[in-house]
């Protein structure tokens, strides 16, 4: 019994005065540094970035630029979010303590930026990078900011796959009412047809004059002319020159027309509505 009690406070002993291996770490609080800037070289060394434990650091591009694409070494220990929505932020976030890989950001310009990642929760200068912009070194690369992007960011290339889809749906549907509203004109069409005139026989077959009609809009005189007769229309009994078009020995009128006539020179055939639809 003695034995056992002696054991007893030997081993409270011990766990009061040994302290725990992660006191030192938790103990540890670290802080986000004041934001930078940083050139990155395409043939130069990828600068080091800083990162904390469970921190989040932003990456961000310039504000030509959007990102393409984000791939990184190490994709267990390490979290990369482009985001769903194109943007010229990256976050990173370290997953576990005293890791390191390295990230490759192509943005929508082309440009290609590397970057080394470590994580320093067990360093002694307990700073990390919260926030750092990156800017391309070479002049090859700061021109590309001002040319046209080179690549589409996948966000950018969904919605417009999903703009067009519901474009070509919404003129699909635009066609379709359009379709039956010419279907729906055509087979009325016939009925509006008014063939209602009346003219001299004798004097509009001597000029070539075959048939007039017209569908509650145009006027059509239809004739096998050796030459194109003028068009007048007949208002108190005074001729006056109107518009039309004229193909193919036909006239088109754009106007509901009552009273005409057709000459060249002295010859003449007027013609007159009357109002019976045939």
């Amino acid at each position: 019994m003695k034995l056992f009690m002696q054991g007893l406070f030997v081993s409270i002993f011990l766990l009061c005065n040994v302290k725990p291996s992660f006191a030192a770490s938790e103990g540890k609080h670290l802080q986000p540094s004041a934001p930078r800037t940083v050139a990155i070289s395409e043939s130069g060394q990828p600068p080091v970035i800083r990162t904390g434990l469970l921190q989040s650091t932003l990456i961000q591009l310039p504000v030509e630029e959007k990102v393409a694409t984000v791939f990184g070494g190490d994709t267990v220990d390490w979290v990369f979010d482009g985001g769903h929505v194109a943007s010229r932020f990256v976050s990173i976030k370290p997953k576990t303590a005293n890791s390191s890989t390295d990230v490759h950001i192509v943005s929508d310009h082309g440009n290609e930026y590397t970057l080394q990642l470590r994580e320093v929760s067990a360093d002694e200068d307990p700073h990390f990078d919260s926030k750092v912009s990156i800017a391309p070194a070479e002049k090859a690369g700061r021109d590309k900011l001002t040319e046209a992007p080179v690549f589409v960011p996948a966000a950018d290339l969904d919605r417009a796959k999903q703009e067009l889809a519901a474009a070509k749906a919404e003129e699909a549907a635009v066609n379709k009412v359009q379709d039956a509203k010419a279907e729906q004109y055509r087979s009325q069409y016939p009925g509006m047809l008014h063939f209602d005139y009346t003219w001299d026989e004798t004097k509009g077959k001597a000029l070539g004059l075959q048939q007039i009609w017209n569908d509650d809009r145009f006027t059509y005189l239809r004739g096998h002319f050796q030459e194109t007769p003028a068009l007048y229309e007949l208002k108190d009994k005074t001729g006056s020159l109107i518009n039309f078009d004229f193909k193919d020995g036909l006239y088109t009128v754009p106007k509901q027309l009552d009273n005409g006539y057709l000459a060249i020179g002295k010859q003449r055939v007027e013609f007159h509505r009357t109002g019976e639809r045939n």
